[in-house]
């Protein structure tokens, strides 16, 4: 399986594991970079001494090339910056923020950069800020979301139509069937999240693994458009929103209910009352905790196959 993406990040099948928070670190990333893939830490979470000690972590447990996340909104952005940098790490993901504003700077480092977003819109603005590729992320997707709520389905082949360089797939994908339409829709790869969350190398907390396992078809809702909308598994905190949502809460109310270190509380520490359990719409298929290399090669597996079966005369109209 050769194509733009194989080709750009140098990796064996046109997969990328998303940079979760709290559940992405060097274990998760080295895990998949190893198996063909695409690893990538999430870096949203962490203080740069910590970023630091993952990305140190990765180079020893793997020659593959693996990424880090880099939420544009992050605090302390420069010295992550500077991280990356003085380590080489050869790819980097930029997201909720202004790709023009550290593109450049990466790139005259030799670093290849990739940018999500949510929209046509975005898309080409990525594209003029000089970034190597685009994740076209549906609002399936866990985790922070684009407000417009466009469907992978939809975004995929209006982001491909749109630009010229290479289009990762992404929002709820995690089965080969899965990756196979998002392949035909006119993307180059997948990136997929909720489905390595849980994997024995991801550092998610074993109760929320648990809680996806269980997870049901509807049990997620996308949320707090009025701070920076996220989709979140249903629990006592979502409830609480509700119920601020009822009696009409303002945006400062709102804030104050989501406080600090939510979603440290639900992912890391495993507290599925109080803590923001960021997870996507896929997590109703998710029925095991296997080790990243498996799942991997499951998803492979079932899109050769998937792939093989649609050339069947019946599915020839």
């Amino acid at each position: 399986m050769k194509n733009r993406i194989n080709e750009l990040f140098n990796i064996q099948y046109p997969i990328v594991q998303a940079g979760m928070i709290w559940c992405s670190g060097w274990r998760l990333a080295s895990a998949v970079s190893k198996a063909g893939a695409l690893g990538v830490i999430g870096s949203g979470s962490m203080y740069p001494e910590v970023l630091e000690e993952h990305i140190v972590k990765c180079k020893k447990a793997t020659n593959k090339p693996f990424a880090v996340n880099l939420p544009l909104l992050y605090p302390d952005i420069d010295k992550h910056v500077a991280t990356i940098i003085k380590h080489k790490v050869p790819i980097v993901f930029t997201s909720a923020g202004n790709p023009k504003t550290w593109t450049e700077t990466l790139k005259k480092e030799g670093i290849i950069v990739v940018h999500v977003v949510s929209s046509v819109k975005f898309a080409l603005k990525a594209e003029d800020a000089g970034v190597d590729a685009i994740v076209a992320e549906g609002f399936e997707a866990g985790g922070h979301n684009g407000r417009d709520e466009t469907t992978t389905f939809c975004l995929i082949p209006m982001v491909a139509a749109a630009v010229k360089i290479p289009v990762i797939g992404a929002g709820g994908i995690g089965t080969g069937r899965g990756m196979l339409a998002a392949l035909v829709l006119g993307a180059d790869g997948v990136q997929i999240g909720s489905r390595f969350v849980t994997t024995d190398e991801s550092s998610a907390h074993s109760n929320f693994k648990k809680a996806i396992i269980n997870a049901q078809e509807g049990d997620t809702q996308l949320t707090l458009k009025e701070l920076t909308p996220v989709r979140l598994m249903k629990n006592k905190f979502y409830n609480d929103i509700e119920l601020a949502y009822a009696k009409e809460a303002s945006t400062d109310e709102l804030a104050e209910l989501l406080g600090r270190g939510r979603a440290k509380k639900g992912m890391f520490e495993g507290d599925l009352e109080e803590g923001e359990l960021e997870i996507g719409q896929i997590s109703g298929m998710i029925k095991g905790i296997k080790p990243a290399e498996e799942v991997l090669m499951e998803i492979i597996t079932e899109c050769r196959l998937a792939s093989i079966e649609y050339k069947n005369p019946k599915y020839n109209f």
